[in-house]
């Protein structure tokens, strides 16, 4: 019979061993501390022809998320599936900096524009619970995930609207703040077709205009929504702080900020509206 360290190694020939790892203790419903502290321990037969298939579509390039159906973000633990985009470390800096805006104790109105698995909009939702968030995507099904996230994750504060951007609000909704993690990569970049990025939502990750559309028509239109002092946060790609902080200027934004994620990288612009 196999055992924990036999089957790890064996995956660990094949795919990185912090995927192994993390295959592994979604079939055997573990965490870390046991892998590490049992690893003589026997493995099924059943178990290890259903660890194997999982490092398989691995090593196809499956993205881990999708083959467990979840991914950590934050302080939270999201149902992920091939509907929505994986969420990203680099995401939760737009997450720090848009509960930094908001006192916690005091009401407060949130949009989240392509919300996809809800991740943002609901860890907003989970440490400001007086916020009301709406949370926009065009996708039904990456709609449908989201809710499953809301409802499970106790996110009573969060409204999920499905359309295209701003389109399915009232003229006169205002927000304190909006948030947005939209499509910015080109839609011929050669990235799409490798690695991770072959299985996720295209819908999610690249847009036309050289991966700018999205980025445009968001910054372009949030001072329609935003109340008086209301803040505009958007995540962008690594070379399009540039042009992220010219839009917002065209749009008539101030306090014009880029913030760096952890590993340095220009990832979020960050403007005010005032009237």
């Amino acid at each position: 019979m196999d055992t924990i360290a036999r089957v790890l190694a064996w995956a660990c020939r094949k795919i990185e061993a912090t995927d192994a790892r993390m295959l592994l203790q979604h079939v055997l419903r573990v965490n870390h501390a046991y892998l590490l502290t049992r690893a003589e321990e026997p493995v099924s037969a059943l178990q290890t022809a259903a660890f194997r298939a999982l490092v398989l579509q691995r090593v196809s390039g499956m993205p881990v998320a999708y083959l467990t159906g979840e991914r950590a973000f934050y302080d939270q633990i999201f149902k992920v599936t091939p509907a929505v985009l994986v969420p990203r470390p680099e995401t939760e800096l737009l997450v720090d900096l848009a509960l930094e805006t908001m006192i916690e104790d005091r009401s407060c109105q949130v949009l989240d524009l392509g919300t996809g698995s809800g991740a943002i909009a609901i860890t907003i939702a989970k440490h400001r619970r007086r916020a009301n968030i709406v949370a926009v995507d065009l996708s039904n099904d990456a709609l449908s995930v989201a809710q499953w996230n809301a409802s499970n994750l106790a996110a009573d504060n969060v409204r999920l609207i499905r359309g295209s951007w701003y389109e399915p609000l009232g003229a006169d909704e205002k927000f304190d703040l909006i948030v947005s993690n939209p499509p910015y990569v080109a839609e011929h970049d050669p990235h799409l077709q490798q690695g991770d990025l072959r299985f996720e939502p295209s819908i999610a990750l690249s847009t036309g205009e050289n991966g700018l559309a999205c980025l445009r028509h968001v910054i372009a239109e949030a001072p329609a929504y935003l109340v008086d002092g209301g803040r505009l946060l958007v995540e962008h790609g690594y070379d399009q702080s540039a042009i992220c902080r010219l839009l917002m200027e065209r749009a008539g934004l101030e306090d014009i900020k880029v913030h760096k994620d952890l590993a340095g990288i220009e990832r979020v612009c960050d403007g005010r509206y005032f009237m």
